[in-house]
């Protein structure tokens, strides 16, 4: 309970600075991560409230993400087209390729590259901890990878915010570029919100896109993990690893609002208070996120982690960049 406590005051704080001429251009949602972040570094956070972050982080993460699809209709997903699936499954293969090269060329332990691979490419630190029982991971690789990709989505957020205004886009083209390229569903929402609506919709879309692809991926990492003849452990059985990968059910609430969205006529104001209410959940999930930021493990192991990450982050954005002025009408 302290734990989610924390989070609501860093999410009511991250709101009120929002307001204020200046600050308001990186929004509600990056203040509260970079409001965690110091949060953790400079003050102690109790040992009872790690389990209120952990759910503000996740559950609330995933419950702000169903409300936001009171946001969007059917009509507008089909208008996002076959560019979404396109940009989406390349910028998996791509970010997954460059990881993984990048970890064999710097002798990176093998789990730890594939883990940090994950992350960058699919869904941040949900992606690291799904992927983490099908390679037999311990603790302090996951906890590496999981930090390392937790930071860099918060520094390409920030990024992304002063740059993606310079390029010569439009709201859908900046939206596939953000929704393609960042790590977590909460950075694409922090750097995806100042833009406008039709902006955070395009970049919702292809960021879900790209977690819906996170149990095929992990089905086929767990399939060719357990047939390598490097695989750390050949004895156990395809069953329990599968048994592992969750499936990504939030994804289904957000459609399952979509579709409420569109078949019925629901008021405005229950429609502007949903997204209300959604923006503070992601709020104090981005509160907790930064709140889990883990130095002491990132100093131990993240150096690795992050020579990975970075490298592929970074060639990711220049992959999607290109990609995305190729699609754009």
């Amino acid at each position: 309970m302290k734990g989610v406590i924390l989070t609501l005051f860093i999410a009511y704080t991250a709101t009120s600075l929002a307001r204020l001429p200046g600050v308001s251009v990186m929004g509600p949602l990056v203040i509260a991560i970079l409001l965690g972040m110091a949060w953790r570094g400079l003050m102690d956070i109790p040992t009872d409230a790690a389990a209120g972050i952990r759910f503000a982080s996740q559950k609330l993460l995933r419950a702000g993400i169903v409300l936001l699809g009171m946001r969007l209709s059917l009509s507008d997903i089909a208008r996002a087209g076959v560019k979404v699936p396109i940009v989406a499954g390349l910028s998996i293969a791509v970010a997954m390729g460059v990881a993984l090269w990048i970890a064999r060329q710097l002798n990176v332990e093998r789990r730890l590259g594939m883990l940090t691979a994950c992350g960058t490419a699919i869904c941040g630190a949900a992606a690291v901890v799904a992927v983490a029982p099908q390679i037999k991971a311990n603790e302090s690789e996951t906890a590496a990878a999981a930090a390392a990709v937790a930071l860099l989505g918060t520094a390409f957020t920030l990024l992304d915010l002063a740059l993606v205004p310079l390029l010569p886009w439009g709201a859908a083209a900046q939206g596939m570029f953000l929704g393609g390229t960042l790590h977590e569903i909460a950075h694409v929402v922090a750097a995806s919100f100042p833009f406008g609506e039709k902006t955070a919709d395009t970049a919702l879309i292809v960021k879900l896109t790209r977690v819906a692809l996170l149990v095929p991926v992990a089905l086929a990492i767990s399939a060719l993990w357990r047939d390598s003849p490097r695989a750390a452990d050949r004895t156990e059985g395809r069953r329990t690893r599968l048994g592992n990968v969750p499936v990504p059910w939030f994804i289904l609430g957000f459609l399952g609002v979509a579709v409420l969205h569109t078949w019925f006529s629901v008021p405005e104001g229950v429609k502007t208070s949903a997204v209300q209410t959604a923006y503070f959940l992601l709020a104090m999930a981005m509160a907790g996120l930064g709140l889990s930021a883990d130095w002491v493990t990132l100093r131990r192991l993240g150096t690795r982690a992050l020579a990975v990450g970075g490298g592929a982050s970074l060639a990711l954005s220049l992959f999607d960049a290109f990609l995305v002025s190729f699609l754009r009408p």
